[in-house]
């Protein structure tokens, strides 16, 4: 990795510790929580959160499902569709995301939960037909939390583009973009 590399390395963490910070004022001014799973991040996203003093008192938890099975084990990503299409496809991407608000749901939180999750490619090869930087971020916000008032259940797909690293940091970016895109 070069000097430049390292520089655009640092502001892209930057930019993800400011990120943060905005998403967690704002989920604690409405009651909202968070809670991830992750696949290609590897718990990369929940540590963009518990970076920021605070972070408790909106942040859950993450559920690091990088094993295939595991997804389907322990947040009930549907087995079929895991073995017709790989953990790298958007399906499974909104049903991890609506899974680890299930599973980090609490009868305090009144159903307050935004999940995210993460599946892809990081590399540094392909994974079957699946190409380095092929990623989905799955979303999942109840009504109440969205600037529509309808409640989201989606998949992003992403191309990106670098190293192992650099593809990893920036979907945990692209991730937190969309949030603050979701909340308004």
């Amino acid at each position: 990795m070069s000097i430049a590399d390292t520089v655009n390395m640092s502001q892209l963490r930057q930019a993800c510790d400011t990120a943060a910070t905005q998403i967690l004022k704002i989920c604690e001014a409405r009651g909202a929580k968070i809670a991830c799973a992750e696949s290609l991040t590897g718990g990369l996203l929940a540590d963009a959160f518990v970076r920021i003093p605070g972070a408790s008192n909106v942040f859950l938890g993450s559920a690091v499902t990088y094993d295939i099975k595991a997804k389907a084990s322990v947040l009930g990503v549907d087995r079929g569709l895991l073995e017709r299409e790989g953990a790298v496809h958007p399906e499974v991407a909104r049903q991890m995301a609506a899974a680890t608000a299930k599973l980090y749901d609490q009868p305090g939180y009144a159903d307050h939960i935004i999940g995210l999750s993460t599946t892809g490619v990081a590399g540094p090869g392909p994974d079957g037909d699946k190409p380095v930087g092929l990623v989905y971020v799955g979303f999942r916000a109840p009504a109440q939390l969205t600037a529509d008032r309808v409640e989201c259940i989606e998949a992003v797909e992403l191309r990106l583009s670098g190293t192992r690293e650099e593809v990893r940091l920036q979907t945990v970016f692209s991730a937190l973009n969309h949030v603050r895109q979701l909340l308004g």
